[in-house]
């Protein structure tokens, strides 16, 4: 992320570059405006630490084994997350004000005119881990293999799909011009964000089956080595082109991080605290409330830290395919919503750790703007009713719920070996007392995500994250519904929300989005797509007390993540925790 000083010069260049392919000058207001501004000196992260030293490992619980390293591929965050490190964008963003900073790209220019036409000047430092440089060529590859037809790209496809009208245009070894078809205030983020791959290394290949073969990289780390269905290791690369820069310094420290698997989160919980892993979030507030005491954690040998900052919240919930009868009735969607006794869950099997969704986006709601949406109690009488009015009777030879001679019969498809049964439980007896019949479908996580992939599904219970700017698009914008492979996996369909989401694609205000957003949320949530379960605003972290941690343990936005980025290993730490161990010692807190 190197933020420069740009010349007068330099500035004339890049609009000579842009008026000589054009070949007709653009009017004044529309001349490219050039980033990063004059005067802006690129600085370290204010969370990192000046203490922290590079060396040692981290091991990281790596939940289930994906079917795919490449997050073009599996949209899923272990693969991100691991493919991130190996390839970097054309731009980042600054870790306090968010706003966009270079990356790959050294400079970048956007026509404030239009807001449609993107210059990116590639960093001439920037290069792979085989030494060749990056270039305008690896770019453009990297734009046409997301967007072909044939790649199972979907989720990326959508916001790049804008600029396929007029393709990308390369003005020069490090210089790639894109113009988009439609002002849309996610363009530049867009056009900046997506992974830059080498060309050289994988043309000619079938791009679908790149999954976990990544010899030439350009970012922090690269695979080390793969234990199939037990581990991951990345090595940090000393050769990294912008190990030096100064937004990067006290960053990256770890020489290994290795993702240990293990798909049952229970069995990870008992892994780590006998030391098989180095940090553990806590997503169960039975261990939370009820299992971080003994020796290990009075003693300080585990650190346990709920640590809050400003992460943006994502929701949780049954995902209900309204491809399909009878989750495409509304009534039938909110009658089992009102079906799922979420306070008696929260109270009884969280110890009333978590708040209950009312919203799909929960951060944009405070004081000033109250969230006014139904929270779908737990009510059986009102679910009755809503079920009577979508022609669901009780069959009373039987005792079940039927429509058209069909029984009422749920397939809940699931990716978890047991953990969550308890809930589905206690959801399945409430379905039963109005005669509604739910079963389990298991499967790995691999096969799982297949299914929800194609939308093979009835019901499953999902987790998504959440951005700092809110984009409805890709999962309540109606033809996403029909793209294999997105987000959209309700198959949500709404003229209204359609109209909005088109409305808040030309609009730059984030206030205004913001209202927009609310009104798009309170939409879905009265159709109910999914039935929202709850959530928690803090990160909760159980790590072994051999580590360096900054000040504030997490950036201003960041999550557990965020330990690969700034945390690092303090060899004192740990000899003074195998010490401890050893004698029943008692270690200070970090």
């Amino acid at each position: 992320m190197n933020f420069k000083i740009f010349t007068v010069l330099i500035l004339l260049l890049h609009v000579l570059v842009l008026i000589a392919d054009t070949a007709v000058p653009p009017p004044p207001s529309c001349a490219q405006e050039w980033f990063p501004k004059e005067g802006w000196i690129e600085q370290p992260s204010p969370y990192s630490s000046p203490y922290a030293k590079r060396g040692g490992k981290l091991a990281i619980w790596g939940s289930a084994v994906p079917k795919s390293l490449n997050a073009l591929l599996d949209n899923n965050s272990f693969s991100s997350q691991v493919f991130y490190m190996m390839y970097e964008t054309l731009l980042g963003r600054d870790p306090v004000t968010a706003d966009y900073a270079p990356n790959v790209a050294s400079e970048w220019s956007v026509s404030p005119c239009c807001g449609k036409v993107f210059i990116f000047k590639i960093d001439p430092a920037a290069k792979w881990s085989d030494g060749k440089p990056i270039t305008a060529e690896d770019v453009l590859w990297s734009f046409n293999a997301i967007m072909n037809p044939k790649h199972l790209t979907g989720p990326y496809k959508i916001g790049l799909a804008t600029f396929l009208e007029t393709p990308p245009v390369i003005l020069d070894e490090r210089t790639i011009k894109f113009t988009a078809a439609e002002a849309h205030w996610r363009n530049l983020g867009t056009i900046g964000g997506f992974p830059i791959l080498p060309k050289h290394c994988f043309e000619g290949k079938d791009f679908n089956k790149i999954n976990f073969d990544f010899p030439v990289v350009s970012g922090p780390y690269m695979l080390s080595g793969m234990k199939e269905n037990i581990s991951l290791t990345m090595k940090r690369r000393n050769d990294w082109w912008q190990s030096e820069r100064p937004a990067n310094k006290n960053l990256f420290n770890f020489d290994f991080i290795e993702y240990r698997f293990h798909t049952d989160r229970e069995n990870a919980w008992e892994v780590f605290r006998k030391g098989g892993f180095d940090l553990y979030p806590i997503y169960s507030a039975r261990i939370w409330v009820q299992e971080i005491k003994g020796e290990r954690f009075d003693k300080n040998w585990i650190v346990a830290k709920a640590i809050n900052n400003n992460k943006p919240i994502g929701f949780q919930g049954f995902a209900m395919n309204m491809r399909r009868e009878p989750y495409n009735d509304v009534r039938v969607r909110q009658a089992l919503a009102h079906l799922l006794d979420r306070p008696t869950m929260n109270s009884t099997m969280m110890y009333g750790q978590y708040f209950l969704h009312k919203s799909y986006y929960e951060d944009l709601y405070d004081e000033n703007n109250p969230c006014l949406n139904e929270s779908y109690d737990y009510n059986p009488a009102k679910a009755v009713k809503l079920l009577d009015e979508a022609g669901w009777k009780i069959n009373p030879a039987t005792g079940w719920l039927e429509k058209n001679g069909k029984q009422f019969t749920i397939t809940f498809l699931s990716n978890d070996s047991g953990t969550t049964d308890k809930f589905i439980a206690l959801y399945r007896a409430d379905l039963e007392k109005v005669g509604i019949q739910l079963k389990i479908e298991r499967k790995d996580w691999a096969a799982w995500s297949r299914d929800m992939d194609s939308y093979n599904f009835e019901m499953s219970w999902c987790a998504w994250g959440a951005g700092l700017f809110k984009d409805p698009e890709g999962m309540w914008y109606s033809k996403h519904g029909a793209v294999d492979g997105g987000v959209n996996i309700t198959g949500f369909s709404n003229a209204r929300v359609d109209e909005l989401i088109d409305e808040q694609k030309s609009c730059f205000d984030l206030a205004r989005r913001n209202e927009i957003c609310r009104e798009i949320d309170g939409i879905v949530a009265k159709e109910c797509p999914y039935i929202l379960l709850w959530n928690t605003s803090s990160t909760r972290l159980l790590w072994w007390n051999k580590f360096g941690v900054p000040e504030k343990i997490l950036s201003k936005y960041g999550n557990e993540d965020d330990a690969i980025v700034y945390w690092w290993y303090d060899e004192d730490r740990a000899e003074a925790l195998d010490w401890a161990q050893q004698n029943g010692a008692v270690l200070p807190l970090p």
